[in-house]
């Protein structure tokens, strides 16, 4: 019996990765270096100074210094800022007050640490804030498992009785390295293989909406 459901808030929640993509590509661009649209998906899930510390020792062979990582991380916030405000996707907003008068808990599990979410999740989502990990809130980031097992303790519950909501392939690794299962929904740009680490991979949050209504 499925007693807690934990999500992933980018490509799951919000239609939020295309904003993502954008901003990580022109904050790099900004300083010299390279980084894709595709590399915005593949590190989706990490934090900040994770994605950017990988940037710069492949480009210039160091960490950043904290000045350099609080410095990109405002850039990149400010750009995300001018790509406008994410929609979420209507089926995840049927879904987590449905899981939740199903007497289901629900977490966030996020990489992002602005501000300004446990305000937003809990307008749009009902979430609290004890019930969301940022990338405040954790040391190691996905795909660590970190995150999912700080999750799975505020839970209460045994892994066997939770689930994994994600759609990038660090947080699915993230959520199995914490002994858990998890869905994977393939909203972004990669192929289907990234996630094939998932125990079940779907194409749309309608058709995760769909079995978990169903299996729960």
């Amino acid at each position: 019996m499925i007693k807690a459901v934990f999500f992933d808030m980018d490509g799951v929640l919000y239609d939020s990765m295309p904003a993502h993509e954008i901003a990580w590509c022109e904050t790099f661009r900004r300083i010299g270096m390279a980084f894709s649209p595709t590399e915005a998906y593949e590190n989706e899930g990490r934090t900040a100074t994770g994605t950017i510390n990988i940037v710069f020792e492949r480009s210039i062979g160091r960490k950043a210094t904290d000045k350099e990582v609080e410095d990109l991380y405002v850039i990149k916030t400010q750009l995300m800022r001018e790509c406008g405000p994410a929609k979420p996707f209507p089926a995840m907003k049927r879904l987590l007050p449905e899981l939740r008068r199903r007497g289901v808990s629900v977490f966030i599990v996020t990489g992002s640490r602005q501000p300004s979410l446990v305000d937003k999740l809990t307008a749009e989502f009902g979430v609290d804030s004890a019930h969301l990990i940022t990338g405040r809130d954790v040391k190691y980031g996905k795909p660590n498992p970190e995150p999912y097992l700080m999750a799975l303790e505020r839970s209460g519950e045994r892994p066997e009785d939770c689930l994994v909501v994600e759609n990038a392939p660090l947080g699915v690794e993230s959520g199995k390295a914490a002994g858990l299962p998890v869905l994977a929904v393939n909203t972004g740009k990669l192929s289907d293989s990234y996630l094939s680490a998932a125990d079940k991979l779907f194409h749309t949050t309608e058709e995760v909406e769909s079995y978990l209504l169903q299996t729960i």
